[in-house]
């Protein structure tokens, strides 16, 4: 699996997880959906995404977006 590929499957996890956590605990919940999309459009714009960073140390191997 490439770094691409773990940071848009946590997103996709997150997003989901967020979604339903928003229906079935509490509204507030939205926010980190809101907060997750936020930072993938940032990242599309700069290339920074602290997700990436972390699978990074974790030995996750480079893929084509985040170097």
């Amino acid at each position: 699996m490439t770094l691409d590929a773990a940071v848009l499957r946590f997103a996709g996890f997150v997003v989901i997880a967020s979604a339903l956590l928003s229906i079935y605990v509490h509204p507030y919940w939205i926010g980190l959906t809101i907060f997750a999309g936020l930072n993938l459009l940032q990242s599309s714009f700069t290339g920074f995404c602290p997700a990436a960073t972390v699978f990074k140390k974790l030995g996750v191997r480079p893929g084509n977006a985040f170097k």
